[in-house]
């Protein structure tokens, strides 16, 4: 595990902020790619001083919106035929299920629910989503992700146990506070349509 980690902040550190820019970007698409992976080690290098923290957060966070126009345009160029060749008819159902729920604060929830973040924007591409609405909520939503993560690296980017017990932690306490976050959202556009 030390070895795989060594290897990923040599390489992060080689590629630099337009290597943290293309890995977010292929995260934030449907390929599938984990941002801890990413993310943790440059908030390290951020730590030892190699790398600007400012600079990592802000390539991490273009990244990731890019990524997820990348999906969005996808979806609302070619449609829900052309999506069903790469993705199972039944996960593109959640999607649109969760998208109808909870209408356009989806696109900033699912960006902090795993399994559900590189896909989020395909239903917003077949819907249409207003473009300004879309890069806001998908842009809040990724960066709180990238803040835990790379907080994750920058404090305790040495121990890589830490950061496994941590990151379900936080990952559980972020899904607490965006249910109670749903739940305001909905209490406040339901007195607003009565």
């Amino acid at each position: 595990m030390e070895n795989i980690v060594n290897f990923l902040v040599e390489t992060i550190g080689e590629w630099g902020y337009i290597g943290i820019f293309l890995l977010m970007f292929l995260e934030s698409s449907f390929f599938p790619f984990p941002s801890e992976v990413v993310m943790v080690p440059a908030g390290y290098l951020a730590y030892k001083g190699d790398m600007n923290l400012f600079l990592i957060i802000i390539s991490g966070l273009i990244g990731s919106i890019t990524g997820a126009w990348f999906n969005y345009f996808l979806a609302s160029k070619f449609g829900r035929k052309f999506l069903e060749k790469f993705i199972k008819k039944e996960k593109l159902d959640k999607l649109d299920k969760f998208f109808a729920t909870h209408g356009h604060i989806s696109t900033f929830s699912g960006r902090l629910i795993p399994g559900v973040r590189q896909y989020i924007s395909f239903p917003a591409g077949l819907a249409k989503m207003n473009g300004f609405i879309f890069s806001f909520f998908t842009g809040l939503g990724s960066l709180i992700w990238i803040l835990v993560l790379v907080g994750l690296g920058y404090f305790i980017g040495e121990n890589q146990t830490l950061i496994h017990k941590y990151l379900k932690e936080i990952t559980a306490v972020t899904l607490i506070i965006l249910v109670i976050i749903i739940f305001i959202y909905y209490k406040y556009q339901k007195s607003k349509n009565e």
